[in-house]
């Protein structure tokens, strides 16, 4: 009660609270006048909304719908490419629109924000066009990924967005044109309004002509739909101008992907458009007789970081034949080492440059275009532009029309009879187009991808490469050369100079050992398809080594004579002593008059097949050809679980389809 009494009576604050009090009005009282007095501040709502006015300008700098508003177009045009066709075809129709009177812009969707899609509808007569290649099994190509994930999330309105699809693929593969079909499909789900019917497009047959024959129903149904008149332009269909910069040769490019000088100062993580320079460690050729050869190749990733497991896939940067890249210069008469840069007319556009720019005509040649492939139609209209024989430019022109009679010319004189551009300079000498336009027309020279035949439990920093060199006679005589495996060719390291070296990067795959080694397995690899397989066998006999329960390894293996490509036989051979492998042979050319393949080994051993498939849960793979030998493998295993599994063929069909969803049917197959 006496403490409360005197706290009562104590005065509200003591001296040090006066003072402190003090202290801090006088600091206010400064700064309002003396600092804060002297400079008016803006009003808080300029302030507050400087941060989102800057953002937001930013953002439309990348905004593919900005940029068609501000550059009057209606038309973009997607694509999702793996090997640079869906690309190609992307880019005939955006320069074809100005001939009917529109604008298109090319997009990347992997640079593209996606739900930006719906607000095509707000610019008048728009069009979204897809042209979508479908990869591996049933999936999107690398830059279309983001685009697909987008679609299946299904949350967008697409209402008042008019669209296109035309799709790549190949019929030897069972998910032939997944991805174009489904984006066809999904677009009118989410509310979108198909202009035409989507095309399809089949690389095992002739994409060139699928493509003109939707292409020739495209334009007709966008001017129908939009209510336009048919009125063609005369325009120029070049996309790119040609400079001649005056450059040292340190700003040159010199065959980097995409960093200047970056095989000079190699910077981790390599992919794609980083590669790395990977030493050629070891060089020897498999053939042991015959006029064919097949080279194995070990390289070093030991100082790249790069990682890989069984069943990946390691990607090489190849470069062209030299004397075909001077050809070129001999025909065209031009110096092959002039510094050139190829710059996009279309400001608007993301890809500045066709390919690395600056650079010389001899390494664009040699580096960056696709020389040995067969042009396509359009190529054959630019060049009639520049053939003064009268006899020589009809032929041009007729085989790039669209009627039978052209159609069926171009299909026997330069698919059939297998001419590239450089074959039809040669052939036609009064076709002298500037080599500006011929590097404008051929496409990109692409990476080659190569099975991984070695396991990275085993070989840590090497990469193993198994690659038959490819080289044939054409109809007209011309002796054509793999361009990857003709450059791998001359890869053999010498004691006397420093190693070769392989623009490389690493690419996953899904083709995996099972988790438990337990497991059995059978691989069916017939040719250079045992690649993966051998670093399967490697890794399951580290395993065993180790001393852990591995089952059943079963190899079926087939090639022309065991005498001559029996790839790898005393590895195998050496497998087989230690009780590890269970090798199945077949010599197609053994015997005379009678052929054996793989396919007749299974089908001779159908019930041990079911046994594994459906007691012990194993695992199959195949590898190798897509069009004959793995269609063939599919039906086999299908007849074996009707016959072993009492089923009916749909039932069978459904068993099988079970085992690839569960990944216990995995195949890695080329066509």
């Amino acid at each position: 009660m006496e403490e409360a009494a005197q706290a009562a009576s104590a005065p509200l604050f003591g001296v040090l609270d006066v003072v402190l009090l003090a202290g801090m009005a006088g600091f206010g009282l400064y700064w309002l006048w003396f600092r804060g007095g002297s400079k008016p501040q803006p009003p808080p709502s300029r302030g507050y909304t400087m941060a989102p006015t800057i953002t937001a300008a930013r953002a439309s700098d990348t905004s593919y719908i900005s940029k068609m508003k501000a550059s009057g177009r209606n038309i973009v045009v997607f694509y999702g490419s793996q090997t640079g066709t869906a690309e190609e075809f992307a880019g005939r129709l955006a320069k074809e629109a100005a001939r009917y009177g529109m604008k298109a812009l090319v997009a990347d969707p992997e640079e593209c924000e996606a739900e930006e899609l719906s607000k095509l509808s707000e610019i008048s007569n728009s069009l979204a066009v897809f042209c979508m290649a479908t990869y591996g099994e049933g999936d999107p190509t690398d830059n279309a990924q983001a685009f697909y994930e987008w679609l299946q999330a299904g949350d967008a309105d697409l209402i008042g967005v008019n669209y296109a699809v035309f799709g790549l693929g190949n019929k030897t593969y069972e998910h032939f044109n997944a991805m174009g079909k489904y984006v066809d499909k999904r677009l009118e789900e989410l509310g979108g309004t198909r202009v035409v019917e989507s095309g399809v497009g089949d690389d095992d047959g002739n994409m060139e002509e699928d493509f003109l024959t939707w292409k020739d129903k495209f334009w007709p149904a966008v001017l129908d739909f939009f209510g336009l008149e048919l009125n063609l332009q005369d325009v120029s269909m070049r996309q790119y101008r040609l400079v001649l910069p005056e450059v040292t040769p340190e700003k040159l490019f010199s065959g980097e992907i995409a960093r200047l000088r970056a095989y000079q100062t190699q910077r981790p993580p390599f992919d794609a458009k980083n590669p790395y320079l990977a030493p050629v460690n070891a060089w020897r050729e498999l053939h042991k007789g015959g006029d064919r050869s097949c080279m194995h190749i070990e390289l070093d990733i030991g100082s790249s970081k790069l990682r890989y497991d069984a069943g990946d896939h390691v990607a090489v940067y190849p470069v062209n034949d030299p004397a075909l890249v001077n050809r070129f210069g001999e025909l065209l008469s031009v110096d092959l080492d002039t510094p050139i840069s190829l710059v996009n007319i279309d400001e608007d556009s993301s890809k500045k440059h066709p390919f690395p720019c600056p650079c010389t005509y001899r390494t664009a040649l040699s580096y960056y275009l696709d020389v040995t492939s067969n042009p396509r139609t359009h190529v054959l209209k630019e060049l009639a532009e520049y053939t003064t024989d009268p006899e020589e430019k009809g032929k041009l022109l007729k085989m790039s029309a669209s009627n039978p009679e052209g159609k069926e010319l171009y299909q026997q004189w330069v698919l059939q009879d297998n001419r590239t551009l450089l074959h039809i300079l040669e052939d036609l000498p009064s076709c002298k187009p500037p080599l500006d336009l011929v590097c404008e027309l051929l496409t990109r020279l692409q990476a080659r991808y190569y099975s991984i035949s070695s396991s990275s439990k085993v070989h840590p920093e090497n990469v193993h490469i198994t690659a038959v060199l490819v080289k044939y006679t054409t109809p007209t005589g011309r002796v054509n050369k793999g361009v990857a495996t003709t450059w791998l060719a001359a890869k053999k390291p010498l004691d006397e100079q420093p190693p070769a070296q392989v623009p490389i990067f690493i690419r996953k795959s899904q083709f995996r050992l099972p988790a438990r080694p337990q497991t059995p397995i059978v691989m069916i690899g017939p040719g250079t398809g045992v690649a993966p397989f051998r670093g399967f066998i490697q890794e399951r006999n580290k395993m065993k080594q180790e001393g852990k329960p591995v089952g059943d390894t079963i190899l079926y293996f087939g090639c022309r004579h065991r005498s001559e490509d029996f790839l790898y036989e005393d590895e195998l051979k050496q497998y087989v002593d230690d009780g590890l492998l269970t090798l199945h042979t077949a010599f197609s050319r053994e015997v005379p008059d009678k052929k054996v393949y793989v396919t007749h080994l299974l089908r001779e051993h159908g019930e041990n097949l079911w046994r594994i498939l459906s007691q012990e849960n194993g695992h199959i793979y195949v590898c190798g050809d897509a069009r004959n030998m793995a269609r063939d493998v599919h039906d086999i295993i299908v007849e074996t679980c009707k016959q072993y599994g009492n089923m009916s063929t749909s039932e069978a069909q459904a068993f099988v389809k079970k085992l690839e969803t569960q990944r216990r049917y995995s195949a890695d197959v080329w066509s």
